[in-house]
């Protein structure tokens, strides 16, 4: 049998509690350990007179049966005095209960100022009084909960109570702000709409009825939402009679009605009527940046071709079937075109910096090595996902603004030219049925020229269309995995600056949601967030440092899952497990332990495997050649050599601009070695070079220094041990 719900430690002020539910309120919290404030003006039901005796009552009820509450006798148009008499009695205030009320029942005729007013008063302006008074005390402790007491006749409205249904979903739509802008401080809002018996109810419910709506089966819903396990928020719920059901917001698809560059007419709005009032086709916004999000998407479809013809979707005949015309479906194919500044701004916004010198050849054009992340190849498939085209697949209705990236996989089949035009081609892969959501798989090829240089695949859910019968997997779907249960391997720590978001946002995803604080607070976030495909580039920088050295060549695949956001400033650690040339990866915040990117892997091609492809891909060098007999010759007189030169040199041998491969003649350690590959310590001299170069200063056609001046050969670190390499290609170069 599950614990007790208990309340031991709080203070809870319920306003109205003299009788009906605010007695059942008062009873019921302090039997379960909470100190009580019992409210109670002590008036009738029209608001009239005053009397102590209601509220000291219940207070002597609760007393007599062991509990701890103290009465108060003011109006909640006093608010600060009910707040100050539970900081007085108990030090502090946790959970307030606005249900107090008066009614004042009149046609909207006969409805005069004086009923009108008064109502409002009490129900609506008494709820914001009270609760004015607590919240800062609320959030200096950093918990409260809070009750606003609608009614049915606040939700659908009823004859005779105008003034009373106006306030009465004016404290719902108060509540759902107060559930927003309390969040961050533990401070949580729910609305009830109760239907009990009580002094109000005698009026419009007959005797038998208000004895089957005891008080007492309300309670337990109040004391469930005020509880500190209870994790609901900005919640309605009708409750009576044993009970309880949750309400939302519906809304149909709507229609567009508006054409580009043509008026709009009440003509087009009489055509469209059918399908703008058609309830078989429905969304449930669940917030105001849902809502207004929908009509923003609408924008896209009119300013791209116009309004896209009608169709009939029936949520897709709610079969998997429905969704034949669907996948496989093309969207447009596009080109991406990007220079070394495009990729460098794209490096930048994803933590690569000057304060370490192996990200230069990500920020740097002259670097010898520049190269572009992997995770690029991301930035410039993404327009698929961005144009809005998916809300115009026929046999596929929805709602852009519910639309989340739930995970993204990529493969690369060799690195990126540092510069380039790719053309892009997607498809839907699949559409699967998640049940609160349907997920929709988007397969993205890249072609570099003719040839194919990535795949992506862009996993977007889509919240609220899912429970249409279709399949729950897809064997399309590239799988996450989750992380091996022992200690990270290697854990990778970096710190993102207040500008992370504005600076990533340069690489093209312009979504204000990153950097307008007003945009960002219509979604429920306290400021702007960070760009989830920025913290997956962040980390898969973290993988390749960690495990490639930053070798991009030796990058082969990733696949994340997005879980939660990240602010700007906060600082992201990697946590990697290495198995194999699989690169497990979590991704957490720092300051606050939440995991952000989960199940993630990093796919690295082998070592042995890199030069492989190298050559088989680029043919064999006239360099290797050279290297080759260089080794092959220093086997005699490495000792020799080694005493005389004592330095590394690694070279790296482009074609096409390019870097092709590297070599390292290393001639510091034991009798001296050649080898293919970076060196494995730290290199005295770096010296890039064309192959065709290479070979004219090999044969004594072109001379070093002249190559160096006129930047057809480039080194770095202590160049004046170059000289001696001299030494080297005259002796031991020779073919």
């Amino acid at each position: 049998m599950a614990s007790q719900l208990r309340f031991d430690g709080r203070v809870v002020l319920v306003t109205g509690a003299g009788g009906g539910l605010g007695r059942a309120y008062a009873l019921a919290f302090a039997e379960r350990g909470a100190s009580v404030v019992v409210n109670d003006l002590g008036g009738d039901t029209k608001g009239g007179g005053k009397s102590s005796v209601a509220a000291d009552k219940v207070v002597e009820e609760i007393r007599r049966k062991g509990g701890k509450a103290v009465a108060n006798y003011d109006s909640v148009e006093a608010g600060e005095k009910l707040v100050k008499t539970a900081l007085d009695a108990f030090g502090k205030i946790d959970v307030v209960i606005n249900n107090a009320g008066i009614l004042r029942d009149r046609s909207f005729a006969r409805t005069s100022d004086e009923d009108w007013d008064l109502i409002h008063r009490i129900h609506l302006r008494g709820s914001f009084l009270v609760t004015r008074a607590a919240w800062e005390h609320m959030k200096k402790q950093n918990y409260g909960r809070i009750i606003m007491t609608s009614s049915a006749s606040g939700i659908y409205g009823n004859f005779g109570q105008s003034g009373y249904s106006a306030a009465k979903l004016g404290l719902l739509g108060l509540a759902n702000t107060l559930s927003i802008e309390g969040k961050k401080n533990n401070i949580h809002c729910n609305t009830i709409a109760p239907t009990a018996g009580s002094r109000m109810t005698k009026t419009v419910l007959p005797d038998d009825i208000i004895e089957a709506l005891k008080p007492e089966y309300v309670a337990p819903l109040v004391l469930w939402l005020c509880h500190e396990s209870c994790k609901e928020n900005g919640g309605l719920f009708e409750v009576g009679a044993g009970w309880i059901g949750k309400l939302r917001w519906e809304r149909t698809l709507g229609a567009v009605v508006r054409k580009k560059n043509q008026p709009m007419t009440p003509e087009a709005v009489k055509a469209n009527w059918a399908k703008i009032c058609d309830f078989d086709n429905t969304s449930t916004p669940q917030s105001i940046q849902e809502s207004s999000a929908g009509i923003i998407g609408v924008l896209s479809k009119i300013e791209s071709e116009g309004v896209s013809p009608n169709h009939t979707n029936h949520k897709a005949s709610t079969t998997t079937s429905g969704f034949a015309g669907v996948i496989g479906h093309n969207l447009s194919s596009f080109s991406s075109s990007y220079t070394e500044l495009e990729a460098i701004m794209y490096a930048l916004g994803v933590g690569a910096s000057v304060k370490d010198p192996k990200d230069l050849k990500f920020i740097y054009e002259g670097d010898s090595d520049f190269s572009c992340l992997p995770t690029f190849a991301v930035v410039l498939a993404q327009k698929s996902l961005m144009s809005g085209e998916l809300a115009n697949i026929p046999g596929l209705s929805i709602n852009l603004a519910k639309l989340l990236h739930g995970e993204q996989y990529l493969e690369l089949y060799k690195p990126l030219p540092r510069a380039g035009k790719l053309r892009c081609e997607t498809s839907v892969a699949d559409v699967i049925d998640k049940g609160s959501g349907l997920v929709i798989l988007l397969d993205a090829y890249s072609y570099f020229e003719k040839e194919l240089i990535s795949y992506n695949q862009f996993s977007v859910f889509i919240v609220g269309s899912g429970g249409f019968g279709g399949k729950r997997t897809s064997d399309k779907a590239k799988v996450a995995l989750a992380v091996p249960n022992r200690p990270p391997d290697a854990v990778l720590t970096d710190s993102t600056s207040l500008n992370q978001a504005a600076l990533y946002r340069l690489s093209g995803d312009w979504n204000p949601l990153h950097i307008d604080p007003n945009f960002s607070s219509l979604a429920g976030f306290d400021k702007p967030i960070l760009h989830g495909l920025c913290t997956f580039g962040f980390s898969a920088r973290h993988v390749l440092k960690c495990f490639a050295d930053n070798d991009v060549s030796r990058f082969k695949a990733i696949k994340v899952r997005f879980a939660k956001p990240v602010y700007p400033g906060q600082t992201l650690q990697t946590e990697m497990w290495k198995e194999g040339n699989r690169i497990h990866f979590q991704t957490k915040v720092q300051e606050t332990g939440d995991i952000v990117i989960s199940n993630a892997y990093i796919d690295l091609v082998p070592t042995s495997d890199t030069s492989l492809k190298t050559l088989s891909e680029i043919g064999k060098l006239q360099s290797a050649l050279v290297f080759e007999e260089i080794s092959r010759r220093l086997k005699d007189v490495g000792h020799e050599v080694v005493k005389k030169v004592n330095a590394v040199f690694e070279w790296h041998i482009t074609r096409g601009g390019n870097v092709a491969t590297k070599w390292t003649i290393d001639l510091k350690s034991g009798s001296g070695k050649v080898y293919e590959g970076p060196a494995k310590g730290s290199a005295d001299v770096t010296i890039i070079i064309s192959d065709e170069d290479f070979m004219q200063v090999v044969l004594g056609k072109l001379d070093p220094q002249k190559a160096f001046f006129s930047g057809r050969l480039k080194a770095k670190g202590n160049i004046m041990l170059s000289q001696k390499l001299q030494m080297i290609l005259k002796d031991y170069a020779k073919l």
